[in-house]
C-alpha cells in the first residue's frame, strides 16, 4: 500500500511538471527554443521555431 502512494505521488508530480512546458509556438517556447543548442532541435521543433518566432 505504501509503494502504491509512493507511485501515485510520482505520477502526480510527474503529469503536474509536464504541464508547465510552454505551449509550443508561443513566446515562452520561442525564448527556450533560442537557448537550447541548434543541435538539439528536433526536424519539427526547427519548422516549428520557424513559422511562429521567426516570421
Amino acid at each position: 500500500m505504501r509503494w502504491l502512494k509512493r507511485a501515485m505521488v510520482l505520477v502526480g508530480i510527474t503529469a503536474w511538471l509536464a504541464a508547465c512546458a510552454p505551449e509550443v509556438g508561443s513566446p515562452r517556447w520561442c525564448e527556450a527554443m533560442r537557448e537550447k543548442p541548434r543541435g538539439d532541435w528536433t526536424a519539427n521543433e526547427a519548422l516549428e521555431f520557424a513559422r511562429s518566432c521567426v516570421l
